[in-house]
């Protein structure tokens, strides 16, 4: 599976709420972000699915708009990188590593550590 690296580094190709899902797998994507504290709520099918981050989407840690202010696919790509506001998405992100760790399978963890927990490395490898 080829990377598809996000703004942030997430690695949306990795991502279980990465489309194409069928609506059984997003369920079960939505039980679990609300089990690891992704989520306060269980959301439908249509709200979890993603397609990944693009300009148009909002992003918590306005690293996407960041990137853009900067002409940078990716904040990798940024001469400032790392600055304040990816460093405190990397934090936000390793905030929930722990629960992950506990919540997950094995095989959910791995995916998770994947998608979300190697932006660092996603981002570095490049430079």
């Amino acid at each position: 599976m080829e990377k598809q690296i996000a703004a942030c580094g997430n690695d949306c190709a990795a991502c279980p709420r990465h489309l194409p899902k069928s609506t059984a797998e997003l369920e079960a994507v939505a039980l679990l972000w609300r089990k690891i504290g992704y989520r306060d709520v269980v959301v439908s099918p249509e709200e979890i699915a993603c397609a990944g981050c693009g300009p148009h989407n909002w992003c918590r840690y306005e690293v996407i708009a960041c990137a853009r202010q900067h002409n940078a696919a990716h904040c990798g790509e940024c001469p400032q990188y790392p600055c304040q506001t990816i460093s405190d998405a990397f934090s936000a992100t390793m905030a929930f590593e722990p629960a992950c760790r506990t919540a997950c399978t094995r095989q959910q963890y791995e995916a998770l550590d994947r998608a979300f927990f190697q932006k660092r490395k996603n981002l570095e490898s490049g430079r």
